[in-house]
C-alpha cells in the first residue's frame, strides 16, 4: 500500500460546484458527530517541515477551547471562507509547483489540498476562531489516495472544509477514512483517529 506521503501527490482533484447547508441548525446524532481520538501519533513530514519554518504556529494552544458554538454568524464565516479559497486557489501538485513531493505552505494562487487547509485555518483564526478548534486532518479517499481537510470542532459536531467539495459536512457524512489530525492541545503534535465506519476503497 502506498504511504501517505506518496498518496498526497494526487490530493488536489478539482472541486465540485459550490453548495452549502442553508442553516447551522443541523440534526446530528451524538454517536457520529465527533471523531474519536486514540493516541498521539507521528506528525506528517510536510507539516513537520512547515513547523520548522513557522514554530509559533505549531506551539501549545495557551487558550484551549474544546469547540466553537455554531451561531448563524459563525456558520456564514465557514461558508464564506470555504467558498473563497476553493474558488481563488487553483489546484496543482507539489511536484509541478515546487519540484518536491511534499511541501506545505500558504498558497499564493496555487496549491494542493494541505495548502487549501492552511489558508482556511489561518483565515478563520484571523476571524476570531480558536486555533484549538481548527485542525489539519489527514484522510484516505475511496480511491486509496491520501488527502487533507480542515476539521472544525463545533457544538454541532466535527465539520469538514474540503477543497474537493463545496458542501460543508459533518465528518461522518464524508466518504473518507479518517487517519489522524492535529492535537487540540498542541498545534505541532498529531493524534491518531478512530474511524469505525465501513469505507469501501477502490482496488488498485
Amino acid at each position: 500500500m502506498k504511504n501517505l506521503k506518496q498518496l498526497f501527490r494526487n490530493c488536489m482533484i478539482g472541486m465540485t460546484a459550490l453548495a452549502a447547508f442553508a442553516s447551522p441548525a443541523l440534526a446530528i446524532s451524538s454517536n457520529d458527530a465527533f471523531v474519536a481520538e486514540v493516541r498521539e501519533t507521528s506528525i506528517p513530514m510536510g507539516h513537520a517541515a512547515f513547523c520548522q519554518t513557522r514554530p509559533s504556529e505549531c506551539a501549545q494552544n495557551t487558550h484551549f477551547v474544546s469547540y466553537e458554538k455554531l451561531t448563524q454568524a459563525k456558520w456564514q464565516q465557514l461558508l464564506n471562507v470555504n467558498a473563497k479559497f476553493n474558488t481563488e486557489i487553483k489546484p496543482i501538485n507539489d511536484i509541478d509547483l515546487y519540484q518536491t513531493e511534499e511541501y506545505w505552505t500558504y498558497p499564493r494562487g496555487y496549491g494542493d489540498c494541505e495548502d487549501y487547509v492552511l489558508a482556511k485555518r489561518k483565515a478563520l483564526i484571523q476571524a476570531g476562531w480558536a486555533p484549538s478548534t481548527l485542525l489539519v486532518t489527514v484522510v484516505r479517499q475511496q480511491s486509496g489516495e491520501g488527502h487533507a481537510v480542515l476539521t472544525v470542532r463545533t457544538d454541532r459536531g466535527d465539520l469538514i472544509l474540503d477543497n474537493q467539495e463545496g458542501l460543508i459536512k459533518v465528518w461522518s457524512e464524508t466518504p473518507y477514512a479518517y487517519i489522524k489530525r492535529q492535537s487540540q492541545i498542541h498545534a505541532g503534535r498529531w493524534m491518531e483517529l478512530s474511524d469505525n465506519r465501513t469505507i469501501t476503497l477502490a482496488s488498485n
